[in-house]
């Protein structure tokens, strides 16, 4: 595997590959079901500066620094709730309609169900060598997620009926430091209790 990051500097997104609302969500309905307890990092990308992409063979998380050299950890004082965004990849590869993934500017693309019932805030993760945790920062679509995928799939991420199942994706941060690569194995390590 190539050490050398591909580099993406076109952000913008294609109109023509939008898809609308009803097509969206009949292909929802045709994804099989995302695995609950173990799953696989499929995509890593970072973020090295605005509108920039590079997606990345391997990296090592810290909780110092995230991604290292993603633009999380270039702002005045980084909210660690925010450390990582993840999405999972099937619902990421519908929207996308045939679009690269590092359009999202999203870190990781995982093969996991991201639903709030399966990771609740505080669940906690091995990915790789690295132990993560869902943070309560909801993670949105916005102005710039409509313009690359259209409002339609806008509106498909938050409308309400399927907004518990995170179609737009989740934060993480890093718990322990650890080396990942396309590939390594996720495991729900655990999960807070239910409140009683």
């Amino acid at each position: 595997m190539s050490e050398v990051p591909t580099r993406i500097d076109d952000t913008r997104g294609e109109p023509a590959r939008h898809r609308p609302l009803a097509e969206l969500e009949a292909g929802l309905r045709t994804l099989p079901p995302a695995p609950k307890d173990s799953g696989r990092l499929a995509f890593i990308v970072r973020r090295p500066a605005k509108d920039a992409r590079e997606v990345l063979p391997r990296a090592r998380l810290s909780p110092e620094e995230g991604l290292p050299g993603d633009n999380w950890s270039h702002k005045p004082s980084p909210d660690p709730t925010a450390q990582l965004t993840v999405m999972q990849i099937n619902v990421a590869e519908l929207i996308a309609n045939g679009q690269s993934l590092a359009l999202f500017g999203d870190n990781l693309f995982v093969e996991l169900d991201l639903s709030t019932a399966n990771l609740p805030i505080g669940s906690r993760l091995r990915v790789g060598g690295a132990v993560v945790e869902v943070t309560p920062m909801p993670h949105d679509g916005c102005h710039k997620f409509n313009a690359r995928f259209g409002n339609d799939a806008l509106r498909f991420v938050n409308v309400r009926p399927t907004r518990h199942l995170n179609l737009r994706g989740i934060y993480w941060r890093v718990i322990e430091a650890g080396d990942v690569e396309v590939g390594s194995p996720i495991q729900v390590l655990s999960r807070p209790a239910p409140d009683a």
